[in-house]
């Protein structure tokens, strides 16, 4: 039987190598994305659509997948305002969402973050719990939360604060045992990898994975 996946965001960290991963896999005969502008990639299986993500209603015959990848996300400070980072963090992925649903897809994975709470004083991850709970609402055969720590890799913009950043706490992981250990960065490409090898597990119901046990999973296919 052929699966069709649905990606958004694939031209972030963790969307690109999801991306890669989805072209990659026999499992999926077919990989759409939803992009603002299109993406120097040719591959069989890839088909574009690009459109504008406030008229995603309008456009509901492209969100037509089995599977749905979001790795949508931005910065607070990117976006420029609370509410903009409200919209692409939080609007987006639950309208998306309750579309893909509509058109019967079985399946949403979810890029989320590491703390992750409504009820959060932080705004970030205040706006991650309700993203997360208004998807779970929805009421998706199954649904799969990835709260990864701080992510590493290299992105196509520029942050440098967030490179050294990274430097600095890729360092200090190793040193991070115990109940400290899910606070460890992970590898954009560890994340990525995790979502694809949890779709073909067909899980029923809510599912969260953190860091620790995104490496593992990567860890494990690694070997």
């Amino acid at each position: 039987m052929t699966k069709t996946a649905l990606l958004l965001g694939a031209s972030g960290l963790v969307g690109g190598h999801c991306l890669n991963d989805l072209l990659k896999d026999d499992y999926y005969s077919q990989v759409e994305v939803i992009v603002r502008r299109p993406l120097n990639i040719n591959h069989p299986k890839l088909i574009q659509h690009k459109m504008d993500f406030d008229q995603l209603e309008a456009n509901i015959e492209s969100l037509q997948a089995d599977d749905v990848f979001c790795c949508l996300g931005t910065t607070i400070k990117k976006a420029g305002t609370k509410e903009a980072f409200h919209k692409v963090d939080y609007g987006y992925p639950v309208e998306i969402a309750r579309l893909c649903l509509e058109q019967r897809a079985k399946q949403f994975l979810l890029v989320s973050a590491l703390g992750a709470n409504p009820g959060s004083s932080i705004f970030y991850n205040r706006v991650k719990g309700e993203v997360e709970q208004a998807i779970a609402d929805l009421g998706f055969q199954s649904f799969t939360i990835f709260r990864p720590s701080l992510l590493l890799g290299k992105r196509d913009e520029t942050r440098i604060l967030e490179e050294l950043g990274q430097k600095a706490f890729a360092l200090f992981s190793a040193v991070m045992i115990g109940p400290v250990r899910k606070y460890r960065a992970v590898e954009g490409k560890a994340v990525a990898f995790a979502m694809v090898q949890v779709a073909k597990e067909k899980h029923q119901g809510k599912r969260i994975i953190e860091s620790k046990e995104i490496q593992k999973i990567y860890e494990k296919h690694q070997n």
